[in-house]
């Protein structure tokens, strides 16, 4: 099996689909567990089958000047990475009339300019071995604009428009990358999104509870990265409905997204 006694580094790995992936690739792999939540991560380490595997590496995306330090450190742990999963980042919930240009930026911060600092950062170890798989956890959101969503939407398209320009760049250093594409998941995402001031939203989506439970999508994380899928959409009907509408009938989707439900 290909995704099988490999080192894998998680960020955003201390809750939902990081927790998730944390437990689902603990069974026959070496992780690294990043996240703000040290104490979490510990947590989350310790329900796992194979602790004696797992180090903890504490990470800020937001705080992305000393990630060259960091992913050294990484390294060491077991002398080698082969998998990057950037599943960390933050939501939103506010109309764009009502959201703070300094929440459009941080978000930005986080979900972008961390994800694409610390991908340049293990990105010359991945050259060096010829051989490397970077995971992005994005969004349908990725793919559609949605009401709510603006900031939010925004940094997970420049995602595909980063990370798709990358493929194409180091496909003959054979590194691979696979955009992962998820839609409601119950996880604590809503909860920690934030409004239009800056401050959390504090309080469960219907929609989001309503979601895919995260160990599902852990186990259709790691077939899209068995397979080498270039992009996976990992949702309900609605969602996947809405890609295709999207590709084939933009107009139409318009007018669905002005009506349907977000939250």
């Amino acid at each position: 099996m290909y995704l099988k006694n490999k080192t894998v580094w998680i960020t955003g790995a201390s809750s939902g689909i990081g927790r998730a992936l944390t437990i689902e690739l603990s069974k026959d792999n070496n992780l690294i567990l990043s996240s703000r939540n040290k104490i979490a991560l510990e947590k989350v380490k310790n329900e796992c089958e194979n602790p004696q595997n797992i180090r903890i590496l504490p990470l800020d995306l937001e705080n992305y000047s000393n990630f060259n330090n960091l992913t050294k450190q990484a390294i060491l742990f077991f002398g080698n990475i082969d998998i990057l999963i950037n599943n960390g980042g933050i939501s939103q919930r506010s109309l764009a009339k009502e959201t703070n240009i300094k929440v459009d930026k941080k978000i930005m911060e986080v979900n972008y300019f961390g994800t694409v600092a610390l991908t340049k950062a293990i990105l010359p170890h991945f050259l060096e071995n010829k051989n490397g798989h970077i995971i992005v956890i994005t969004s349908v959101v990725g793919r559609i604009g949605t009401p709510l969503r603006s900031s939010y939407a925004a940094s997970k398209h420049a995602l595909h428009g980063f990370f798709d320009s990358l493929r194409a760049e180091v496909f003959k250093e054979n590194i691979k990358v696979t955009l992962i594409c998820p839609g409601f998941v119950q996880t604590n995402v809503s909860i920690n999104a934030l409004t239009g001031d800056g401050s959390k939203q504090n309080t469960m989506d219907k929609a989001t509870a309503n979601g895919l439970k995260p160990e599902y999508v852990a186990k259709k994380i790691r077939l899209a990265i068995e397979k080498n899928k270039e992009e996976v959409i990992i949702g309900g009907l609605k969602e996947k409905f809405s890609v295709l509408l999207k590709r084939f009938f933009p107009t139409l989707l318009s007018k669905l997204v002005r009506k349907i439900p977000v939250t």
